[in-house]
């Protein structure tokens, strides 16, 4: 989930960066060659239009950013509840003198994963 956040960030940067390329290049155009087209939209207009975009995508990726703080938190705290759990359940087992059976390939996988994800926290 950590990977899509990142993306999403970089994907706002880009779109950011981006518009801010559209809208030098709009200003360079209306400056060199003056359009005096009847039937088009003022230059004026669309470069206003242009900065509201932008700042819908600024606001948006401001509202983004707390929520991805949000998902790395309640990731860290799932996944510490997640092990605390796994120890508890295996102390209980040896309390008990319950026979541990072994892992399961998908327990083993599924093991592994939830320590390399918390390993990335």
């Amino acid at each position: 989930m950590e990977e899509e956040v990142d993306k999403l960030e970089l994907m706002f940067q880009k779109a950011d960066s981006d518009l801010d390329y559209i809208q030098y290049r709009v200003e360079y155009e209306i400056k060199t060659n003056h359009p005096d087209s009847a039937g088009e939209k003022n230059p004026v207009t669309l470069l206003k239009e242009l900065s509201a975009i932008k700042s819908r995508y600024q606001t948006l990726h401001a509202r983004f950013k707390p929520i991805a703080v949000e998902q790395k938190e309640m990731k860290s705290r799932v996944c510490a509840t997640l092990d605390k759990t796994t120890t508890m359940i295996q102390e209980l087992q040896k309390q008990t003198d319950l026979e541990l059976s072994p892992l399961t390939e998908e327990e083993k996988t599924a093991a592994q994963q939830l320590k390399s994800r918390m390993s990335d926290l």
